[in-house]
């Protein structure tokens, strides 16, 4: 009996091993057209008029004012640097800025611009470079050289790539906090009267001109001809100016 079940199992898995395996078939309905969505690609051929556009710094505008009637007009706002923009050098560099004025010519030599470099010997024991003294706004402070945090805790400071005596001598100092020696420079009025002393004397100078600046414009330490003291402060609350005050030896 034994054998016989044995037998039986032995066909059993003959048969198994020798019928073919089939892969289930079946089908799938495709799905309605609203299903898929649009197709995103576009073909259109867009055109541009005048593609050769100046899209630099120099035509950066300076927005309007916010709310005003054009704030929201795409292109509105003032030229940053109207001399800089798109045909405002077509007649030429020199025709654009304006005439070119040249030195005065004396004995055959041009007329050299003023500048007093830093030396040591001009440090006082305190390790200052001068006084500055402003009676219309009750102020003395000593002068430090460089312009960096450390100094200007001090004092006041001297810009280190300007003239400390002839020519232009530039000066900042803070206009708020515990050394606030600037904060009253925006007050000045022209013919207000300045005395800076420094071991090569003391210069009385009459301010012509206060004036608020980009925090990036560089053209009031440019050296001069002429004896003067340029000095610089923030403008509270608008940290993209300055207030510039000139003011020539008098």
């Amino acid at each position: 009996m034994r054998w016989k079940t044995v037998f039986t199992a032995a066909v059993l898995l003959a048969s198994l091993a020798v019928t073919p395996a089939h892969a289930l078939e079946y089908t799938v309905d495709a799905p309605d057209d609203n299903l898929f969505g649009r197709p995103t690609s576009d073909t259109t051929i867009y055109e541009q008029e005048a593609v050769n556009v100046d899209r630099s710094k120099n035509t950066a505008l300076i927005p309007p004012a916010f709310g005003s009637a054009t704030s929201y007009l795409p292109g509105s706002g003032e030229a940053l640097t109207p001399n800089l923009g798109p045909g405002a050098l077509d007649g030429g560099l020199v025709s654009s800025t304006g005439s070119i004025t040249y030195p005065d010519v004396d004995g055959g030599s041009w007329a050299e611009t003023g500048f007093t470099s830093v030396t040591p010997d001009l440090y006082y024991s305190a390790g200052h470079l001068g006084t500055l003294k402003i009676s219309a706004i009750s102020l003395t402070v000593k002068v430090y050289e460089g312009t960096g945090s450390s100094t200007l805790k001090k004092g006041a400071g001297h810009f280190a790539d300007t003239s400390l005596w002839d020519g232009n001598c530039c000066i900042a100092a803070h206009n708020r906090g515990v050394n606030d020696h600037f904060g009253r420079l925006h007050t000045l009025e022209v013919g207000d009267t300045i005395s800076w002393t420094t071991k090569l004397g003391t210069r009385t100078y009459e301010v012509v001109s206060v004036s608020k600046v980009f925090e990036n414009d560089t053209s009031g330490t440019a050296a001069t001809t002429d004896n003067c003291l340029t000095l610089y402060t923030c403008v509270r609350d608008q940290r993209d100016y300055r207030w510039m005050v000139r003011a020539v030896e008098k």
